[in-house]
């Protein structure tokens, strides 16, 4: 069970992203005469391809316009993260103080993960060491993105560590052979009987975690 690198998702995992974007969404939604609350949102919006999540939108509120939503919310993302993203509670110290090899695998596009990385001062850390899914064309729940992941580190994924926050990711990580950090606040209880599956709740947490398995 022994891991020799650390897999992170990004956005809810290494920053508190998710609900800033999802804010986002809801404001872009309510422009167009569909209220959702932040939470609703998130339910749809967590872990899930974007193009899918819009998808699901437009076939329960008929008429709404993807392209313009797509367009709006892309165009207004990178300046809102620039001003408030914070990162996860330990997640730069943590990152910072891990000598194993580590990587980011992320549902979002390069220049959101970039930037993302550079507000919370994490950029240098994964320089040339991020898989987006735009740019490998596989999503998370599929276990694509964490096999090249793998391969970026020059390791197998039942090598590594995969730290995950949401259900797809989980399912990605654990459809590759990778063990998997199941972390925050998300239910993930229909994996807490999978050998590879591992709950933690925090950044310390985690530490002795891959303390124990590395």
């Amino acid at each position: 069970m022994n891991i020799a690198g650390v897999i992170f998702d990004c956005d809810g995992t290494l920053v508190d992203s998710e609900r800033l974007a999802a804010g986002l969404l809801r404001d872009i939604l309510q422009e167009h005469q569909v209220t959702l609350t932040v939470d609703e949102v998130l339910a749809r919006f967590r872990g899930v391809q974007f193009a899918l999540c819009m998808e699901g939108l437009c076939r329960d509120y008929p008429g709404l316009p993807n392209i313009e939503i797509v367009n709006s919310f892309r165009a207004r993302t990178l300046p809102l993260l620039q001003e408030k993203l914070e990162e996860m509670p330990g997640a730069v110290e943590f990152v910072r103080g891990l000598s194993l090899p580590k990587c980011v695998a992320s549902n979002g596009p390069r220049s959101k993960i970039e930037t993302c990385l550079s507000t919370v001062g994490l950029l240098d850390v994964f320089h040339g060491l991020i898989v987006s899914a735009y740019e490998v064309e596989a999503w998370k729940p599929s276990p694509v993105l964490i096999e090249h992941a793998a391969d970026l580190l020059g390791l197998k994924p039942d090598e590594c560590l995969l730290v995950e926050d949401s259900i797809p990711g989980v399912q990605a990580g654990l459809s590759a052979g990778a063990q998997v950090a199941g972390y925050g606040e998300t239910d993930f209880s229909e994996f807490v009987e999978h050998a590879n599956f591992h709950p933690v709740k925090t950044f310390g947490e985690l530490k002795v975690l891959v303390q124990r398995i590395s």
